[in-house]
């Protein structure tokens, strides 16, 4: 078939045993890829109400349509799993290469279930698979698992993997593919311990083919020329990303409201100060510069090693620190020290923590022990005043370890508030999930509050939502609607969401018929989003997570507005955001449960039907 392989592996970890089951085009052109065909399969396979860390879990590796196809930016691929930190679901998107490695090994997804008795990894090699013994891996940090499985397997194998977070069950933990890409959001490192998954293993050779070659080449000619001599409202963007990736970004957003600043208690310049941000100045880094990489199917390339071999952390070979990673462990930190945050993303990177996660936990704990309300001694004798790198560095090591306050702060800032029994006036989180880095109370931007508390996915920045059209707009809710189905399909057909500024009119669209094998035009685009949408909102229902279940701490809405800076004074309404998004989606404004009319014009949600007894 065009696109994929047409192929699924299911691995029972309990029984060692794997199966693979076919897909047919009807199914891959309902759901497209990725997360869209991850709902599809948790939402029928997996029991409702199991336990995200039982052997009833499910966890997904899934390929999208654009992997290993040609169409350039198109290299990410999705991990699916119940949230052992919200209790609903999860997708966490990662770059790099292992996605189309996997769709060139023979599988276009792979789903465990059950639990091993002892440490296993899979190897899959040109469609064979094998379940082997990863006990002699299980410690190592993500990057020896890499060099381990090159030795052992192939030096050009492809490797996902945990580290000591993942293997403590840190609800912190992510699974990182070459070395440094994360799926990072979610829990999945804790879910993939939970299975006593240590990797996974890929090598492929083989050919996807696709049904129109010629527009795909011709796209890619477009997106090439683009980014060669961008036009004047996207060069600095574009050319930014390309030199500097998006830490292009991170000094201005600290200043302008976008960064999120001393746990999202301050607001900008005002707060965090030229004087701190200009370390942050992307030209900083060119010290450490050694070369440019970029994921499969890139052509920007936007990713950098570094080495680092002086100062107080000399890490020799490590990555740039990109945006989130900076914000969440720099200005929302009142952290001014570059050295610190290079030094706790290696950490994140080797010990397979979420540095959103990470950084936002900091931010957390500095604020409670600036306000007396954790001390020196609850943990470990440090003393986490605002700014305090080496307090930074020294918090995120423990988390690493899952060593002393770092078992209890390395689950996140609700489960840790929780323990303590004290902080929870200062979270800043949504559905108990720290949010990514970026304030929705900056002047002229309120979208990112709706997706935020909203989306079946939680406190993401890269699901869609209208940033601009306001509240008072007649059209507001259905532009919102609009936005997130494109989103979803740019998200599940394995597009990056980074090269969107260079991608022309209906590319990714393009991109999706052109692979597959059918006019997919903007409005059957519409109808699948919403589709997709639909399916990871129907899981949270089955599981009991409705619209007024759903909520968001009060200071990331303004409420109490902050006093200076960029965003004083602004507050924003989440409550009438999600109205209008509910209304255009077709559900009810109250409980979010979908009506049964909408689900059957969208299509291939009968499943959905099933499941929630409509």
């Amino acid at each position: 078939m065009n696109g994929f392989n047409g192929k699924m592996l299911f691995v029972d970890l309990t029984n060692g045993t794997t199966q693979v089951e076919t897909f047919d085009e009807k199914f891959a052109q309902t759901y497209v890829g990725g997360y869209g065909f991850g709902a599809r399969i948790l939402l029928e396979r997996m029991p409702a109400g199991a336990d995200p860390l039982g052997p009833d879990s499910m966890l997904g590796f899934v390929t999208g349509p654009t992997n290993a196809t040609g169409p350039l930016f198109g290299g990410r691929y999705t991990v699916v799993h119940k949230s052992p930190v919200t209790g609903g679901w999860n997708d966490a998107n990662s770059g790099g290469f292992f996605g189309p490695e996997l769709k060139r090994a023979g599988f276009d997804a792979i789903f465990f279930t059950g639990i091993s008795e002892k440490p296993v990894y899979l190897w899959i090699k040109d469609g064979e698979v094998e379940l082997r013994d990863a006990s002699h891996l299980w410690g190592q940090d993500c990057k020896e698992v890499w060099e381990t499985l090159k030795q052992e397997l192939d030096p050009r194998v492809r490797v996902a993997t945990i580290g000591s977070a993942g293997e403590n069950l840190l609800l912190s933990s992510n699974i990182i593919n070459d070395g440094h890409r994360a799926a990072g959001r979610g829990g999945c490192g804790a879910v993939m311990g939970s299975k006593k998954l240590k990797a996974i293993a890929v090598r492929g050779t083989g050919a996807i083919e696709v049904a129109d070659k010629d527009t795909i080449l011709s796209v890619n000619q477009v997106i090439s020329s683009t980014l060669a001599d961008p036009p004047a409202p996207l060069a600095g963007y574009l050319n930014g990303n390309k030199k500097w990736g998006t830490t292009s970004l991170t000094y201005n957003s600290a200043l302008s409201g976008d960064s999120p600043v001393k746990n999202w208690g301050g607001s900008g310049i005002v707060d965090f100060g030229e004087q701190r941000a200009a370390i942050f100045k992307p030209e900083v880094g060119d010290q450490y510069l050694t070369s440019h990489y970029g994921c499969a199917q890139c052509p920007m390339r936007c990713g950098a090693e570094y080495r680092v071999d002086t100062g107080k952390w000399p890490l020799g070979d490590t990555e740039r620190p990109e945006y989130e990673t900076a914000a969440a462990y720099g200005c929302n930190c009142l952290n001014d020290d570059f050295e610190a945050v290079m030094k706790c993303n290696e950490i994140c990177n080797r010990a397979g923590i979420d540095t959103i996660t990470g950084g936002s936990i900091v931010a957390w704990v500095m604020e409670c022990y600036d306000n007396g309300v954790l001390t020196k001694e609850e943990l470990d004798g440090i003393e986490a005043n605002w700014g305090n790198a080496e307090a930074i560095v020294a918090l995120t090591e423990k988390i690493a370890a899952a060593e002393g306050c770092g078992k209890i702060i390395g689950n996140g800032q609700l489960w840790a508030a929780n323990y303590y029994g004290k902080g929870h006036e200062y979270l800043t989180t949504a559905s108990g999930i720290e949010l990514g880095m970026h304030d929705p109370r900056m002047p002229g931007v309120d979208g990112y509050i709706r997706p935020f508390q909203y989306d079946p996915t939680p406190g993401r920045h890269v699901k869609g939502g209208d940033n601009r059209t306001p509240l008072s707009d007649p059209n507001r809710g259905n532009a919102d609607v609009a936005k997130t189905a494109g989103t979803e399909i740019l998200n599940t057909s394995g597009m990056c969401l980074l090269g969107g500024a260079a991608l022309p009119p209906n590319a990714t669209n393009n991109f999706v018929g052109a692979v597959l094998g059918f006019d997919f035009t903007p409005e059957l685009s519409l109808t699948t989003g919403r589709r997709i949408w639909m399916l990871r909102h129907a899981f949270n229902l089955r599981e009991g997570i409705t619209r007024d279940k759903m909520d968001i701490a009060p200071r990331i809405a303004g409420n109490p507005p902050i006093a200076t800076g960029p965003n004083a004074g602004i507050v924003r309404e989440p409550e009438k955001a999600g109205d209008l998004f509910f209304e255009a989606m077709g559900c009810d404004l109250k409980t979010g449960m979908p009506k049964r009319e909408v689900l059957e014009q969208l299509g291939g949600l009968e499943i959905a039907i099933e499941q929630l007894g409509l």
